[in-house]
């Protein structure tokens, strides 16, 4: 079988790298939401292999290489159907929500809301600040998009350890508001414009 041309293996290897730091990416990501999470809950909170790498390490390490894709396609001359890519962290919520129980949680106390709402909320976000649409809309679906982050040290405690006046609550509060900014910022990635073909990648 015949060698593939430089170009070709240069190109895969760019894909490889991209998909490879997403993955990476995403990865810590959702171990530092795992982190907050613990302070949020406090005590209670307990570590699986189910829930803590099945419901969220393991498909934020999906989203991440999703989006490296997205980078990729994008940094390459672009694919108009990368822009499907926006929906990468939708897995987010319903893997969370296909664990067993979680539908019923939901929707008896409400347990889960978060993850389906911050995800969109982030999107949002993303929408809002990558769109090339008018500003009209824009903005406003970037202040609603947004809006958890100032809510995050304005908003009550979910418990009172983490009043925002304490050294426990200002982290909790940044690590929150830091890691939904990251998120939102990666949604803009399929949004934003193609680089020229032959740019450098």
């Amino acid at each position: 079988m015949a060698d593939r041309p430089p170009a070709d293996r240069a190109r895969r290897g760019r894909l490889t790298r991209y998909v490879l730091l997403g993955t990476l990416l995403g990865l810590t990501w959702a171990a530092s939401l795992r982190g907050w999470m613990m302070q949020l809950v406090g005590s209670e909170s307990t570590v699986t292999w189910s829930g803590t790498f099945g419901a969220l390490l393991a498909p934020a390490a999906v989203v991440g290489a999703l989006l490296g894709w997205a980078e990729h396609l994008r940094r390459t001359g672009g694919c108009p159907r990368r822009r499907w890519l926006v929906l990468a962290p939708l897995l987010l919520p319903i893997v969370a929500l296909a664990q067993p129980g979680a539908l019923t949680l939901l929707a008896n106390t409400g347990q889960g809301g978060g993850a389906v709402g911050v995800t969109l909320l982030a999107m949002a976000g993303g929408a809002a600040v990558a769109s090339r649409g008018r500003l009209w809309w824009r903005i406003p679906l970037g202040l609603i998009g947004f809006a958890l982050v100032p809510a995050a040290y304005l908003g009550p405690p979910m418990r009172p350890a983490l009043d925002v006046g304490t050294p426990l609550g200002a982290w909790a509060a940044t690590v929150f508001a830091s890691l939904f900014s990251t998120m939102a910022l990666a949604c803009t990635i399929p949004l934003r414009a193609d680089q020229p073909h032959g740019a450098r990648a």
